[in-house]
């Protein structure tokens, strides 16, 4: 109850101790976890990018929107004014609340444990942010590449070794019977991404992109007046 216990209930309940300390240990833990994640599933990113995907997933809203999925507000405990106000729903209350679970999970369980639930419940977010900003995630870039290229369907196999704390995935996607990319990561989820990204620039290299080429036709349709005459 503690990691869940805000500082307004405290106000109300003397007796009471806040969930801030717990939060101060969780926003280190789970920091350290992403950063090393990324810092292994993404070997080609350069330092500047790497901070920038760590950027993206450990801030305040991506914290308050992993809080609401786990459902954290309806276990929270507030005071009545902060009740009152929403407090239940406020993205700083949600993503403090959410650091403080994770610290709990590190003084109960250990740094193994707590990795490992920290990084399950931000795989989504990570992969996501490893994208080009505004794109799709790279499984959904290459289904609509190869639809576009008139070709079947991408298919993953998985593998997983490791011990269940420290479970590494590999994913070999293939296109017509061919495997064009493979790719690593401590999930599934990561490693699909991986392998999809690595089949897109495999593919584009081989055939390029009849969107670019749509791209071209119309900016160049644009300069003439053609469009839209």
């Amino acid at each position: 109850m503690l990691a869940l216990t805000h500082r307004s209930f405290c106000a109300e309940n003397p007796h009471e101790g806040s969930n801030e300390r717990l939060e101060f240990l969780g926003d280190a833990v789970l920091g350290m976890a992403v950063t090393a994640d990324i810092y292994a599933s993404y070997t080609e990113l350069p330092e500047g990018q790497l901070a920038k995907l760590r950027a993206s997933v450990v801030n305040t809203s991506s914290l308050a929107e992993v809080a609401r999925e786990l459902g954290l507000g309806e276990g929270l405990r507030l005071g009545k004014g902060e009740e009152m106000s929403g407090g239940r729903d406020k993205e700083s209350i949600l993503a403090d609340a959410l650091e403080a679970v994770i610290g709990a999970i590190f003084l109960d369980g250990g740094w193994d444990i707590a990795r490992e639930f920290t990084l399950e419940i931000f795989d989504e977010t990570i992969s996501v942010g490893a994208t080009l900003p505004g794109k799709n995630d790279f499984k959904t870039q290459l289904q609509e590449l190869v639809a576009h290229l008139e070709m079947t369907a991408p298919t993953y196999r998985i593998s997983g070794t490791g011990p269940d704390h420290e479970r590494r995935f590999t994913a070999l996607v293939s296109v017509e019977d061919i495997v064009w990319g493979e790719g690593f990561g401590t999930s599934k989820k990561r490693a699909e991404q991986v392998a999809a990204r690595a089949a897109l620039e495999s593919i584009r290299a081989r055939y390029g992109d009849p969107r670019d080429q749509q791209d071209i036709r119309r900016s160049s349709a644009e300069e003439k007046g053609e469009v839209g005459a």
